[in-house]
Protein backbone atom coordinates (compact mmCIF):
# COMPACT_ATOMS: atom_id res chain seq x y z
CA UNK A 1 0.00 0.00 0.00
CA UNK A 2 1.36 3.44 -0.92
CA UNK A 3 1.70 6.24 1.63
CA UNK A 4 -1.21 8.08 -0.03
CA UNK A 5 -3.42 4.98 0.16
CA UNK A 6 -2.44 4.48 3.79
CA UNK A 7 -3.22 8.12 4.56
CA UNK A 8 -6.61 7.87 2.80
CA UNK A 9 -7.39 4.72 4.79
CA UNK A 10 -6.34 6.51 8.00
CA UNK A 11 -8.49 9.54 7.17
CA UNK A 12 -11.52 7.33 6.58
CA UNK A 13 -10.96 5.45 9.83
CA UNK A 14 -10.45 8.55 11.99
CA UNK A 15 -13.82 9.82 10.74
CA UNK A 16 -15.40 6.48 11.63
CA UNK A 17 -13.71 6.18 15.04
CA UNK A 18 -14.76 9.68 16.11
CA UNK A 19 -18.20 9.59 14.44
CA UNK A 20 -17.18 12.63 12.38
CA UNK A 21 -16.56 14.82 15.45
CA UNK A 22 -12.78 15.19 15.03
CA UNK A 23 -11.32 17.21 12.18
CA UNK A 24 -8.82 15.25 10.11
CA UNK A 25 -5.43 16.91 10.54
CA UNK A 26 -3.88 18.39 7.40
CA UNK A 27 -1.02 16.57 5.74
CA UNK A 28 2.54 17.70 6.36
CA UNK A 29 2.94 17.52 10.14
CA UNK A 30 4.99 14.43 10.95
CA UNK A 31 3.21 13.59 14.22
CA UNK A 32 -0.29 13.53 12.74
CA UNK A 33 0.88 11.98 9.46
CA UNK A 34 2.34 9.03 11.36
CA UNK A 35 -0.74 8.85 13.59
CA UNK A 36 -3.05 8.60 10.57
CA UNK A 37 -0.84 6.21 8.61
CA UNK A 38 -0.10 3.87 11.53
CA UNK A 39 -2.66 4.13 14.32
CA UNK A 40 -5.74 4.73 12.21
CA UNK A 41 -4.77 3.02 8.94
CA UNK A 42 -3.08 -0.02 10.46
CA UNK A 43 -4.28 -0.58 14.05
CA UNK A 44 -7.88 0.65 14.17
CA UNK A 45 -8.65 -1.17 10.90
CA UNK A 46 -7.64 -4.58 12.26
CA UNK A 47 -10.69 -6.71 12.87
CA UNK A 48 -9.55 -9.27 15.43
CA UNK A 49 -11.15 -7.06 18.11
CA UNK A 50 -14.42 -5.30 17.41
CA UNK A 51 -14.61 -1.52 17.43
CA UNK A 52 -16.55 -1.81 20.71
CA UNK A 53 -13.81 -3.96 22.27
CA UNK A 54 -11.11 -1.51 21.21
CA UNK A 55 -13.13 1.42 22.50
CA UNK A 56 -13.77 -0.15 25.92
CA UNK A 57 -10.07 -0.94 26.30
CA UNK A 58 -9.16 2.57 25.26
CA UNK A 59 -11.70 4.17 27.61
CA UNK A 60 -10.28 2.16 30.51
CA UNK A 61 -6.75 3.26 29.70
CA UNK A 62 -7.76 6.89 29.25
CA UNK A 63 -9.70 6.89 32.53
CA UNK A 64 -6.76 5.35 34.39
CA UNK A 65 -4.46 8.00 32.93
CA UNK A 66 -6.82 10.71 34.19
CA UNK A 67 -7.60 12.29 30.82
CA UNK A 68 -11.22 13.52 31.11
CA UNK A 69 -11.28 15.51 27.84
CA UNK A 70 -10.13 12.52 25.78
CA UNK A 71 -12.45 10.23 27.73
CA UNK A 72 -15.40 12.41 26.80
CA UNK A 73 -14.46 12.50 23.10
CA UNK A 74 -14.07 8.72 22.92
CA UNK A 75 -17.20 7.98 24.93
CA UNK A 76 -19.34 10.37 22.91
CA UNK A 77 -18.16 8.76 19.67
CA UNK A 78 -18.92 5.32 21.10
CA UNK A 79 -22.44 6.37 22.09
CA UNK A 80 -23.11 8.02 18.74
CA UNK A 81 -21.91 4.91 16.92
CA UNK A 82 -24.17 2.68 19.04
CA UNK A 83 -21.26 0.73 20.51
CA UNK A 84 -22.66 1.09 24.03
CA UNK A 85 -25.62 2.56 25.84
CA UNK A 86 -25.60 5.21 28.54
CA UNK A 87 -26.31 2.51 31.11
CA UNK A 88 -23.34 0.44 29.89
CA UNK A 89 -21.08 3.50 29.96
CA UNK A 90 -21.99 4.22 33.57
CA UNK A 91 -21.45 0.57 34.50
CA UNK A 92 -18.09 0.61 32.72
CA UNK A 93 -16.97 3.58 34.82
CA UNK A 94 -18.05 1.82 38.02
CA UNK A 95 -15.94 -1.15 36.98
CA UNK A 96 -12.98 1.11 36.10
CA UNK A 97 -13.19 2.67 39.57
CA UNK A 98 -12.42 -0.69 41.15
CA UNK A 99 -9.07 -0.90 39.35
CA UNK A 100 -8.08 2.70 38.62
CA UNK A 101 -9.35 4.06 41.93
CA UNK A 102 -12.33 6.13 42.89
CA UNK A 103 -10.63 9.56 42.68
CA UNK A 104 -9.49 8.84 39.13
CA UNK A 105 -12.86 7.46 38.05
CA UNK A 106 -14.74 10.27 39.81
CA UNK A 107 -12.95 12.78 37.60
CA UNK A 108 -14.59 11.04 34.62
CA UNK A 109 -18.17 11.42 35.95
CA UNK A 110 -18.84 14.90 34.56
CA UNK A 111 -17.31 14.13 31.13
CA UNK A 112 -19.29 10.87 31.06
CA UNK A 113 -22.61 12.61 31.70
CA UNK A 114 -21.75 15.41 29.25
CA UNK A 115 -20.94 12.85 26.55
CA UNK A 116 -24.20 11.01 27.20
CA UNK A 117 -26.23 14.24 26.98
CA UNK A 118 -24.44 15.51 23.87
CA UNK A 119 -24.66 12.18 22.06
CA UNK A 120 -28.37 11.90 22.87
CA UNK A 121 -28.98 15.43 21.65
CA UNK A 122 -27.03 14.96 18.42
CA UNK A 123 -28.55 11.60 17.54
CA UNK A 124 -32.06 12.94 18.23
CA UNK A 125 -31.62 15.64 15.57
Amino acid sequence: MSDQERRARGEAMIKEVYAGDVVTPPEGYVFTDVMLEQLFAEVWTRDTLSMRDKRILLLGIIAEKGEPATFKIQLKASLKRGEMTAEEAREMLLFIAQYAGYPRAASMLAPLEEAIAEAASETAD
